[in-house]
């Protein structure tokens, strides 16, 4: 099935972090981005990775069903890999929600950050097995049909 997955998967995790990096970039500072992936760099680095994971499986799942269906694909779930950039990145909206008058939302994702991070990664974790499970269930069929 060639190197289409592992290439899918880490142009995934690197527009993850280079979208990490633009938005905190555009809401404050070059500095302030950097000094935040310091900070935080052991939950924003799994969830890079972990989206590549998915995407990287969610394409080597196409390909192994385009093969053995004739064009035919397996829905897999994309809204669990959305809800754990959603979740992420939602604490950025911190240093842009006083603009247009949401202090109290502002203070609960200031305060919650790092729970908010845990979200993302649960969320992660999630769709990383339900992708596994779908990835194997998809292969297991496979083999019996040529048994």
């Amino acid at each position: 099935m060639g190197f289409r997955p592992l290439t899918f998967g880490v142009t995934a995790s690197l527009a993850l972090l280079a979208l990490y990096f633009g938005a905190l970039t555009l809401i404050s500072r070059w500095d302030f981005a950097v000094e935040q992936f310091a900070s935080f760099w052991y939950f924003v680095l799994p969830l890079a990775i972990g989206f590549g994971l998915q995407i990287g499986l969610f394409v080597y799942l196409r390909q192994l069903t385009m093969l053995h269906h004739g064009g035919k694909v397996v829905a897999a779930s994309g809204a669990t890999s959305s809800a754990a950039m959603l979740s992420c990145c939602t604490h950025y909206l911190a240093n842009v929600l006083p603009v247009i008058g949401a202090a109290g939302v502002v203070t609960m994702i200031a305060q919650y950050q790092v729970e908010l991070f845990w979200l993302g990664l649960a969320f992660n974790a999630a769709g990383l097995g339900y992708i596994i499970t779908k990835v194997m269930a998809a292969r297991a069929h496979f083999r019996e049909g040529y048994a």
